[in-house]
């Protein structure tokens, strides 16, 4: 038991220190040299690196500690001790790749900027996350807030960032780089999203139908082994059956012309499959 949560473990601090480096790269390389910010305290320790002479890593560590020392018994101490181990190497490495290895932009263009800047926070942030730490304190506060009030985590990451932003409208006399960056907050989004839930090519069918043997045994021939038949009550107490099945984006006109020719009074609902463990993912 110990030797699995000690490889479990040294595998997260390995997430950590791979996502702090390409998080960092992406801040030196695109973010500081074009005057672009992103979101949580990570954009407002490089708003305040614009308006003073400290570094951005000093003021990683200046925005974020504070917060987690406030917010710690909320976080569990697994989790608080992996935050500041967080904060403080890519604060570091910051501060490292721009004042010590004097890393060079590898573009000025605000446009190519924010685009490469946020997949590169994206994919460092994701690492982060995969390893169950934070690298900023707007997780934080958005724990401490959602427990003690009925405001959702999300609500209160994007209140932050929409203050941040706002706030670079002071800052910067352009108001095109206030607007990338933006658009490099919704980049790093997706990236996060796509690393962290994959781009899967499929989609949840739910198939609520009278001829439950029939259309069973049509899928497992046409469309694939696995399924689940779900039984329930309707609203007027009748005996109902619901087939639930994850099948490719490809095959879903096949099984709608299965449903159209043996039960055409079937009820079929579709959604994205996000995200999917076990048998093989």
């Amino acid at each position: 038991m110990d030797i699995f949560y000690l490889k479990g473990e040294l595998k997260n601090y390995f997430f950590i220190l791979f996502g702090s480096i390409i998080l960092a790269l992406g801040v030196v390389w695109f973010f500081i040299p074009n005057e672009i910010i992103t979101g949580g305290t990570a954009g407002l320790a490089l708003l305040l690196h614009y308006v003073s002479s400290y570094s951005v890593g000093f003021w990683m560590v200046a925005v974020n500690l504070p917060l987690l020392i406030f917010g710690i018994k909320f976080l569990g101490k697994a989790f608080a001790i992996k935050t500041i181990f967080t904060i403080i190497l890519i604060s570091v490495l910051i501060d490292i790749f721009s004042q010590v290895f004097k890393l060079q932009a590898i573009v000025y263009d605000t446009i190519l900027a924010s685009i490469f800047g946020g997949i590169l926070i994206g994919i460092g942030l994701a690492f982060v996350i995969r390893a169950n730490s934070s690298a900023g304190g707007s997780t934080i506060v958005a724990r401490v807030v959602s427990l003690k009030t009925e405001i959702k985590p999300g609500q209160v990451i994007f209140i932050i960032d929409f203050f941040i932003i706002l706030s670079s409208l002071f800052v910067f006399d352009d108001t095109a780089k206030v607007l990338w960056s933006v658009v490099s907050i919704y980049i790093t989004a997706i990236t996060i999203d796509k690393i962290l839930t994959g781009n899967l090519n499929k989609k949840v069918v739910h198939l609520v139908t009278n001829e439950v043997e029939k259309m069973s045994d049509l899928i497992k021939e046409q469309i694939g082994p696995y399924g689940t038949i779900i039984s329930g009550t309707g609203l007027y107490n009748e005996d109902k059956k619901m087939i639930l099945i994850v099948i490719e984006v490809t095959k879903l006109q096949l099984l709608r012309q299965l449903v159209q020719d043996i039960d055409p009074e079937a009820f079929l609902i579709i959604s994205e499959a996000n995200e999917m463990l076990g048998r093989g993912h």
